[in-house]
């Protein structure tokens, strides 16, 4: 019979595996953008809300705060530096403004979380009231970074197009959230369990805005333009008489 902690353990690796595949599903994004050396109409906000949510996860993991959490701090500091070669690569293709934008929020992140976490670590010298502390704001994290890719659902319904709404990114979102609502209700984690579960149901909620406006989507379509020696051929076979 399989102990709920080998379940646990299992359920965290399929986990782990499915948030590396979470953090990889803009690579087909950033092709794009480097490939026509542009954001286009892409946002930096997913990749930004990402980073803040690592970097709280692993600060949650680590043992003078949630001791035994090593799956928790494994995927979520392969994430965060996943995350930072994305927003680097933002940056180089992104107009001033966006530059701007991605250095004020980047900096402000940091600063944000070391503040908050000598705060903790200063004021809760216990384990359960630093993992409440840094639970309460693990989640809050979790549930910006799942909802992040809403941030352009305005932009799917007006111009009924998914273009700019990575299918790749809401699926992973829609299963990491499912896997990791299963881990932290085998060996009950009430700060795991509840940014997840509602991590599932955003996923679930762009996937289905995604399949509703697929279809109506515009394609590129390449013009094939005659070339000038076609021209030139199509004149001199007309007929030259009046």
């Amino acid at each position: 019979m399989v102990t709920a902690e080998a379940a646990h353990n299992v359920v965290g690796i399929i986990g782990n595996i499915i948030s590396f595949g979470l953090f990889l599903s803009p690579c087909p994004t950033f092709y794009r953008i480097i490939k026509n050396k542009s954001v286009e109409e892409f946002k930096e906000y997913p990749y930004l809300a990402t980073v803040l949510n690592c970097m709280f996860w692993v600060i949650y993991g680590l043992p003078f705060v949630r001791p035994d959490s090593i799956l928790v701090i494994t995927i979520n500091g392969v994430g965060l530096v996943i995350e930072l070669i994305y927003l680097c690569i933002f940056f180089s293709y992104a107009p001033n403004k966006g530059r701007k934008k991605v250095v004020y929020w980047l900096c402000g992140e940091i600063a944000f979380v070391v503040a908050m976490s000598l705060v903790f670590l200063l004021v809760f010298h216990d384990h359960k009231r630093r993992i409440l502390a840094f639970g309460i704001f693990c989640d809050m994290c979790n549930i910006i970074m799942y909802t992040s890719p809403l941030t352009i659902m305005k932009k799917v319904i007006t111009t009924r197009s998914v273009e700019y709404m990575p299918f790749y990114l809401s699926l992973a979102n829609f299963l990491n959230g499912c896997v990791w609502t299963a881990y932290a209700l085998i060996k009950l984690d009430i700060f795991i369990l509840i940014s997840n579960s509602l991590g599932s149901i955003s996923g679930a909620v762009q996937l289905i805005l995604y399949s509703c406006y697929y279809r109506s989507t515009p394609r590129d379509e390449k013009v094939i333009e005659p070339k000038a020696s076609q021209i030139q051929l199509s004149v001199s076979d007309g007929p030259d008489r009046v």
